[in-house]
């Protein structure tokens, strides 16, 4: 990790593998099409649930430095936001109440902490969910995971959706016993109407246990990060995917087995199989926006445009 003071407004993405992630090539693009000419992006590499001090060395670099102005954080939202909350000036609504950091910016000398995942991760479920699948279909959601991400992603099914409009029921597993109790936490905070089962599981054969009871017609979301941060799938080639479930992968580049997995079974099962693009999309815009004080349409011609120059930036993109 070299912090070195930046010599132009910087973006910087904390993550573990950040100079394979296309926004590398991406965001240059991104910023001509915006209008942000002399900004540049910067990866900051940090190990799975890294020492505090040094989430603490990061925040204190960007909070200190004039051309820092912010950061996309992804993997490390929970351990950053443990080991470094005190150090921001002000935390939004969603960061307090999940426990995480997923956006640093700065604004009339503060530095601030946010949680976008919710708004991010809502605006890409509601752009592929049926009109009133939920309610249609009495099916349910599993969530593989309870990080950052399936908190953002289970408040917005339980919460956000109208209440005709969320799954019959919701699981969520997880190895870590402290995640499953961080985001069993966050859910008692709202008045939910959704049954959820937590899981502790210690295998991938025990998720497939999980699937193999689902409705048909079910969301699984895979919030793990195997396929991207590290290798492998959350269930095994074994695992049978319910009738007209709808699949998703978070991730949009790795190994991806889980996305693989499910394509196997897609034309037998009849599957709706999502990868993590438009999550993609959301994520950066939703952070580029707040970091440099834009606005930036969610739909419409310019997020078609925005869309349109990611993709013709990369051949990772899933096919």
């Amino acid at each position: 990790m070299n912090l070195i003071p930046a010599t132009q407004p910087t973006l910087y993405f904390i993550g573990v593998t950040t100079s394979s992630s296309m926004i590398m090539n991406v965001f240059p693009k991104w910023a001509a099409f915006l209008g942000l000419h002399d900004a540049a992006i910067k990866g900051i590499d940090l190990k799975l649930h890294d020492d505090p001090t040094r989430y603490r060395e990061v925040v204190n670099f960007i909070k200190h430095d004039p051309l820092s102005r912010g950061a996309l954080v992804t993997t490390h939202k929970l351990d950053l936001f443990h080991a470094a909350s005190d150090l921001f000036d002000q935390v939004d609504f969603y960061a307090r109440l999940m426990g995480e950091t997923s956006c640093i910016s700065k604004r009339g000398g503060k530095l601030i902490c946010h949680a976008k995942d919710p708004i991010s991760s809502g605006l890409t479920i509601d752009g592929f969910l049926p009109k009133s699948h939920f309610n249609q279909t009495k099916a349910d959601a599993f969530i593989i995971g309870a990080g950052g991400s399936a908190i953002a992603i289970s408040w917005h099914l339980m919460t956000a959706l109208e209440e005709q409009e969320r799954p019959r029921n919701l699981f969520i597993a997880d190895r870590d016993p402290a995640r499953l109790n961080h985001i069993r936490e966050i859910h008692a905070k709202a008045k939910l109407t959704v049954p959820v089962r937590y899981h502790l599981v210690k295998s991938a054969d025990e998720n497939d246990a999980i699937i193999a009871k689902l409705a048909a017609g079910s969301l699984i979301v895979n919030a793990t990060g195997l396929g991207k941060d590290a290798p492998g799938s959350p269930m095994t080639d074994a695992a049978l995917l319910p009738e007209q479930a709808i699949i998703w992968e978070l991730n949009y580049r790795g190994d991806l087995v889980f996305l693989d997995q499910a394509k196997a079974q897609k034309k037998a099962r009849h599957l709706q199989i999502e990868d993590g693009w438009i999550y993609f999309i959301h994520g950066w815009t939703q952070v580029i926006g707040e970091v440099f004080n834009v606005a930036i349409p969610t739909e419409g011609p310019v997020f078609d445009q925005i869309s349109k120059l990611a993709g013709q930036t990369s051949s990772a993109r899933p096919k």
